[in-house]
This record gives C-alpha cells, sequence and structure tokens, in this order.
C-alpha cells in the first residue's frame, strides 16, 4: 500500500511514532535520572544530605559508563514508536470527528489532548511499568519480554497495570494542560510568523512554554507513580502516605528538574515534528 493511499489516522500513527522515537533517543537520559531521583528513599539513610540530579548524573555515569545513561531505551522505544503514534492517531480522529469545521476551544482542547493520552495510557501501561522498573536499577531484567514473563510468572498479569490511576493522573491532564496551552500559545501568534520559514522554530518554542507548565502542575502524581510501579504491592493511597511521611511535600516534587526538561523538549519536538510530516503529507495536524 502505498503511503499516500495510507488512511489518514494511519499516516498521523506513522508521523507520531517517527517524532516519539527521535525524542525518546534524545531525551532518555533525563528520564532514567528521573526515575533514580524518585525513588532514592528507600536507599537513603535518615539525615542524609541531599541527592540532586547531577550527582545522579555522575553516579551513573561512574557506574554505569555512559550508555548507561540509556538504560531502559529498549523499553522506552516499544512504549513510545506505538504509543505516540497511538496518541496522534487518536487526537487526529477526534479532532476530525468533533472539530472538522472550526479551531477547538480551549476547554476543546484540554478534552482532546485528555481523551486522546487516556487511550494511549491504558494500552501502553504493561510496558510503562517495565520501563520504571528498568531504569530504578533495582531490578536484573535483561529484555523486554523476558521482563514481561517474569512479572506475569512471579507477580501475576495484574502487577503490569500497577500504577494505572496515577499514570492516568499524570498523563491525562499533562495532556490536556500541554494541548490547551500549545494550541492557545500557537493561535495567538502574529500571522508573519506563523506563515514564515520560522513557524516550526515558533511552534516549538510555545511547545517549551507549554510543557513545562504542564509538567510542574502534574509533577506530584508523577512521583506517585513511579513508587507504586517500582512497589507493585503498595497503594496509591499508601505511595502518598510514605512519600509525605519521609520527605513532605518537596517529595512530590523530587525529580521535577530532570523531568520538567525531558517532558518539555520530548513534547515540543515530538509536535513539531509530527505537523511538519503532516504539513509535507498534506493534512491539517
Amino acid at each position: 500500500m502505498e503511503l499516500s493511499l495510507a488512511h489518514p489516522a494511519l499516516k498521523a500513527f506513522m508521523c507520531g511514532s517517527l517524532s516519539g522515537t527521535c525524542s525518546t533517543l534524545l531525551f532518555q537520559p533525563l528520564d532514567l535520572v528521573k526515575t533514580r531521583l524518585q525513588t532514592l528513599h528507600s536507599s537513603m539513610q535518615p539525615g542524609s544530605g541531599r541527592v540532586g540530579m547531577l550527582t545522579v548524573l555522575r553516579s551513573v555515569v561512574r557506574t554505569e559508563k555512559l550508555l548507561g545513561l540509556w538504560k531502559g531505551i529498549s523499553p522506552s522505544f516499544v512504549r513510545t514508536i506505538p504509543g505516540v503514534g497511538i496518541y496522534f492517531s487518536t487526537y487526529f480522529s477526534l479532532k476530525q470527528h468533533f472539530f472538522q469545521e472550526g479551531r477547538p476551544g480551549a476547554l476543546h482542547a484540554v478534552l482532546l489532548g485528555g481523551g486522546a493520552r487516556t487511550v494511549a495510557g491504558v494500552f501502553m501501561l504493561p510496558v510503562t511499568v517495565i520501563k520504571t522498573r528498568f531504569e530504578c536499577g533495582r531490578y536484573s531484567y535483561q529484555s523486554v519480554t523476558g521482563a514481561l514473563r517474569s512479572v506475569c510468572r512471579t507477580e501475576g498479569p495484574a502487577a503490569l497495570f500497577s500504577g494505572l490511576m496515577a499514570t492516568l493522573l499524570r498523563d491525562v491532564p499533562f495532556s490536556g494542560i500541554y494541548v490547551m496551552f500549545y494550541s492557545q500559545t500557537k493561535a495567538s501568534l502574529p500571522k508573519e510568523i506563523s506563515s514564515s520559514a520560522s513557524a516550526p522554530l515558533a511552534n516549538f518554542g510555545c511547545g517549551v512554554m507549554a510543557g513545562i507548565l504542564a509538567s510542574l502542575i502534574t509533577q506530584p502524581a508523577d512521583v506517585v507513580k513511579t513508587h507504586v510501579q517500582v512497589n507493585p504491592q503498595l497503594r496509591t493511597a499508601e505511595a502518598i502516605r510514605i512519600i509525605y511521611t519521609e520527605h513532605k511535600l518537596q517529595g512530590f516534587f523530587r525529580g521535577a528538574v530532570p523531568r520538567a526538561l525531558r517532558r518539555t523538549m520530548m513534547a515540543a519536538m515530538a509536535w513539531t515534528v509530527y505537523e511538519q510530516m503532516m504539513a509535507q503529507m498534506g493534512l491539517k495536524s
């Protein structure tokens, strides 16, 4: 089947998958550092000093070499390539169905982004669980398929959906808030910029602004999600209590800097690449 004859939703899937592949490869080290920061609590002694992003970065490079920063890249790819594709194809389909004649408003943008992320998040949650475990350094999985078999054999298939509520509480608001800010800031750009050769750079800047805001708002849910997926016996409410007991409110913002950097840059790059590829195919993203 020629690409030009493919269904528009399939084209959106392929564009999203390629954009997600590029952004994941570039920013995986930030995700690993974020996960290590969020899971340090169990190995830290009471009264030990503050451990920051650069400390973790140096520790990983010293003990696991430079390539250790890309530990977990396999499950990240397994999650991102279909996951971002599902997200963008769902977003495109919803937008075409409900807003074919006009531009979505702010609330509609929240619903579009949140709806697309819900579909992609539920489908890809088992791989997300495996990815988190790869990155935290506590498990010695050799491959994604081996990790899936090990979890199903020792903990049961339900463990692959641990942290579902925390994941949705993190990803759905992030996506909704991101799409709202991104679409609104893009719409406010002067026409001479949005129609010029520098439009992709301007759109990337809009994506960075939207990503920072969305990341900060959803950071507490990300910390809770990581704890639940690394320790599947924990319930969401129990994880919240433990984080607050051990680290107070600042515990919910552990790993905020690497996550904000990664999520912001990944989302901005993914949307910019996606929109440019869709435009090349003659489709309105």
